[in-house]
């Protein structure tokens, strides 16, 4: 199997995990592995020797280890006991064995909770609690869980398990844990829980009463009840009588990923819209897109976590999917009526190189095709070349870029160099769009803009692109691209001043100097000479000597903080 997917490059990029209780298994696998490798586990319950052979062999294969909190007394079941383990495993790892801080994946261990045994109680807590030392403690290790087994306790009772997962991340990604495994099936959103249950739960996971265990078990069943009555589980859409209005109901299909009923739900929608005179566009750039933002802010505050934003996107997906016939209708109609219906432009758009995200841009993509612009989207992870080459080949007017992460943006001035090599873009000051979550008005103007002679444009929003679009190939692009210049000219001279200091001239500076009597002077004497090793220090003592001024200036935000965080500018 791993030697047929080697073959793929789009799976092959991807970090492979090989589980197995034997160790020959395991490295049979890490030699048929392309890329990254993950082996899960080692630990140090056959002792200090085989834990160091088994490392010093992953090191070889240049692959990542899953470290369980386990030593040669057994699984670490306290606090105390989680860090320990973890602390001496990463000496060992990190200074005997060379291995990468930022490949070792720490299992500190996650017990069920709610079990009826005292000693249990603290598991989660436990876990949590340790997953903030090791962040805090064990630079570049990361923190991983077999999350299901939490809520062992309550199998067979899917909502009651639901709701501890999703609790149990919502504190544990606080405090730091980076991945997990768990059923993207069994995790709901956070704000959306039952408040009765969700504080009975958070009582559970937290340990905040004796009796937590006992209340949760008395609403277990009712909540198992509900679960199984369609009346409580369609609730969210109201009834015959009183129906809940479609906009909300949209809204919870995306953030809750449910496609049972988006096509007559957006159908609906459609229908209300035409009787005010609305086209299917509006659909999009109304209640779906307001759904859609519902998500992102609840992604963003760790709230939803990202399989559930990839089932939105497939709900988001469907409903556009249902509009385009009468996208594609009222084309249709308007050329019957003489109307001018010939495309407005070809535009090529691409997810850069690096970045699997393509959300907000198949967004783009049909709220340009409804504008009649004729859209090639050329999906994600597109390197460089491949844009220039299609947007040569198809005789585009307008490229447009999009990414989600941060490396993204440096690809995007990578692709606008380039784009000012090649005379066939140069001359034509071919337009080039910026659009994602981290591109922003001030990075597009200083970073990119200055890389490429033609005019480059950051579009914050789907809802916007049309009127950008149009505005560089309508008859007054001229006067619009000055308007932009003369706005990210401005933006670029705020910037500039901020890291601008008035300079002394030379010989003032010289003048200015401090005078020291070097004859009198005495030089202090260290305290101390040597080396001194700080073990178990709190860092959380040092962050407020922390200096964020190079932070921000390596992203050309340069300003004193806290007040750079309130900048309008930035």
């Amino acid at each position: 199997f791993l030697n047929l997917i080697a073959s793929e490059p789009d799976i092959a990029r991807v970090p492979i995990m090989i589980d197995s209780s034997k160790w020959s298994v395991i490295e049979a696998g890490l030699r048929c592995i392309q890329g990254k490798g993950i082996v899960n586990s080692i630990s140090m319950k056959e002792g200090v020797d085989a834990f160091k052979q088994q490392a010093h062999l992953i090191k070889r294969y240049g692959a990542a280890a899953v470290v369980m909190a386990f030593d040669e007394k057994g699984q670490a079941d306290t606090y105390q006991r989680k860090i320990e383990i973890c602390e001496r495993a990463y000496r060992v790892l990190v200074d005997e064995v060379d291995f990468p801080p930022e490949d070792i994946i720490f299992d500190p261990n996650i017990f069920a909770i709610a079990t009826g045994i005292e000693e249990h109680n603290n598991y989660a807590v436990d876990f949590i609690e340790a997953t903030r030392w090791i962040k805090q403690n064990l630079p570049g290790a990361k923190v991983s869980g077999g999350v299901s087994n939490v809520s062992f306790s309550f199998r067979g009772n899917d909502p009651v398990r639901e709701a501890i997962h999703t609790v149990f991340l919502y504190h544990a990604i606080q405090a730091g844990m980076d991945m997990g495994i768990v059923n993207a099936g069994m995790v709901g959103v956070y704000d959306e829980l039952e408040p009765d249950l969700r504080e009975r739960v958070e009582d559970v996971v937290l340990n905040r009463r004796p009796d937590a265990g006992e209340r949760l078990v008395e609403v277990a069943e009712n909540a198992k009840g509900a679960a199984k009555d369609d009346s409580q589980k369609l609730a969210w859409r109201g009834t015959p009588d009183a129906p809940v209005p479609v906009s909300a109901r949209l809204s919870h299909a995306l953030v809750h990923g449910i496609t049972d009923f988006i096509t007559e739900d957006t159908e609906e929608a459609y229908q209300e819209i035409l009787a005010k005179n609305g086209r299917p566009l509006h659909v999009i750039e109304g209640p779906l897109m307001d759904g859609m933002n519902v998500v992102g802010d609840l992604f963003g505050q760790g709230k939803m976590f990202l399989p559930q934003v990839v089932k939105s996107a497939r709900v988001m997906k469907q409903a556009v999917a249902h509009l385009v016939p009468y996208i594609e209708e009222e084309k249709r109609q308007q050329e019957a009526a003489g109307q001018d219906v010939k495309s407005k432009g070809k535009i090529v758009i691409a997810t850069v190189k690096g970045d699997v995200h393509d959300i907000g841009k198949n967004i783009v993509t049909v709220v340009l095709q409804c504008n009649n612009f004729d859209v090639v989207n050329m999906g994600v992870m597109v390197p460089c070349h491949e844009i220039l080459a299609k947007a040569k080949a198809e005789n585009a007017d307008i490229i447009g870029l999009s990414g989600l992460i941060t490396p993204s943006l440096e690809e995007m001035q990578y692709v606008a160099s380039e784009m000012q090599k090649d005379a066939h873009f140069r001359l034509r000051k071919m337009p080039l769009l910026i659009g994602g979550a981290t591109t922003s008005r001030v990075h597009t103007a200083v970073k990119i803009a200055p890389n490429y002679e033609g005019p480059v444009v950051y579009v914050p929003d789907a809802s916007r692109s049309v009127s950008v679009a149009q505005g560089l190939l309508s008859d007054q692009a001229a006067a619009y691209i000055d308007e932009l210049n003369a706005d990210y000219a401005k933006v670029r001279e705020l910037h500039a001043n901020k890291k601008q200091t008035p300079m002394w001239p030379l010989a003032k500076a010289r003048g200015n100097k401090t005078n020291i009597d070097w004859n009198a002077f005495k030089s202090p004497t260290p305290k101390f000479l040597g080396r001194r090793v700080f073990k178990n220090f709190d860092l959380a003592e040092l962050a407020r000597y922390i200096d964020w001024g190079p932070f921000f200036q390596t992203w050309d935000l340069a300003g004193p903080y806290p007040a750079i965080l309130k900048d309008e500018v930035v």
